[in-house]
């Protein structure tokens, strides 16, 4: 027995097909939506590759391209042959084809549903890639002279200006490093060489942060330098005082932008996947009422549309017939290919 069925005339028929053709329509421009947020998504993390880890945070936007690509040929096709329903001599040459395109279209919004999930889940692999990239990308931040990392100290200045945040967990991450460059360092001062030789890899450390690090909203001039030193300032105590740096971690506030597109976008392509599913269905109806009509040669006779052809049980049953079947066929074939090697 046929699931969903519902009775149509001419008239529905053709109220039909117009209403997904332009669905279709729709459908299409939300599968440019989706490209433009890939794209966008993009764009953002390229702003600062230089903090990732690895390429692998570039696998999202890149998958949204291709399914906003995809999604914008299947609709414009689907589109395309709803136009082409109110036509019985158009509409064959598509007929032979639809069952197969139909089952492409219900995989296709499989994958929206699992690019949407990604989307979600995605913010916990990208919150390693920006821990581990940070934490590179400071102990190059005194390299201005090398190729390849002469940017770095750009970068995060103005990352940190921008997103109003210190370091990879919080500012004291800076106290652990030497960002300050070899070259704007005297070597004969006392200062310099106690530091150096206070710690057993010779980098200079202080407990000191970068401007980019200062928050301008502080009423009193930024302390930067020899922050935890309550006597180098006055009326200044560094367990109560109010910090006039950020407090925030650039790890955080980064995987909150990024998080906050990512939950964004997988939100809106779920709204996409629903439309796919609407215009997929549209289709099967549509296909499903042009086949069953009650005399074929008569476009004004009534037919019956349906979603499945069997009941839902009954069609998951035949699915894995099918495959069985198929399963069934290769191992034949592997064995007779065996039994030719074999006799000659």
């Amino acid at each position: 027995m046929a699931l969903m069925v519902v009775k149509f005339d001419l008239k529905k028929r053709v109220k039909l097909a117009q209403t997904v053709w332009f669905m279709y329509w729709f459908a299409v421009l939300a599968g440019i939506l989706v490209l433009s947020l890939g794209l966008f998504f993009k764009i953002e993390l390229r702003k600062r590759s230089e903090l990732m880890d690895n390429n692998e945070s570039h696998f999202l936007p890149n998958l949204l391209i291709a399914m906003g690509l995809i999604a914008c040929a299947t609709n414009a096709f689907g589109g395309k042959v709803c136009y082409d329903s109110l036509d019985p001599t158009k509409f064959a040459k598509w007929k032979p084809m639809l069952k197969t395109f139909l089952v492409l279209c219900v995989g296709f919004n499989a994958l929206l549903v699992i690019t949407a999930l990604l989307c979600f889940v995605m913010r916990i692999p990208l919150q390693f890639t920006l821990a581990e990239g940070l934490k590179n990308g400071m102990k190059y931040y005194k390299d201005t002279d090398t190729p390849g990392r002469c940017y770095m100290k750009r970068t995060l200045d103005l990352m940190q200006i921008e997103f109003r945040c210190c370091g990879n967990d919080n500012y004291r991450d800076w106290f652990e490093i030497q960002w300050v460059s070899n070259r704007y360092l005297d070597f004969s001062a006392k200062e310099v060489k106690d530091r150096i030789g206070s710690n057993v890899d010779g980098q200079y450390l202080m407990d000191g942060v970068p401007f980019s690090c200062c928050n301008p909203s502080s009423p009193r001039p930024c302390i930067q330098y020899q922050m935890t030193n309550n006597s180098a300032h006055y009326s200044y105590d560094h367990y109560t005082e109010e910090l006039n740096v950020w407090r925030r971690g650039c790890r955080d506030a980064l995987l909150s932008y990024y998080g906050g597109i990512m939950n964004t976008i997988g939100a809106l392509v779920l709204l996409v996947t629903m439309l796919e599913v609407s215009v997929t269905v549209g289709l099967q109806y549509v296909d499903t009422s042009l086949s069953t009509l009650a005399n074929p040669e008569d476009m004004e006779s009534e037919s019956e549309g349906f979603l499945l052809e069997k009941t839902v049980k009954e069609t998951y049953t035949d699915i894995m017939a099918k495959m069985k079947a198929m399963g069934k066929g290769a191992k034949v074939e592997e064995g007779g290919e065996g039994g030719v090697a074999t006799v000659s």
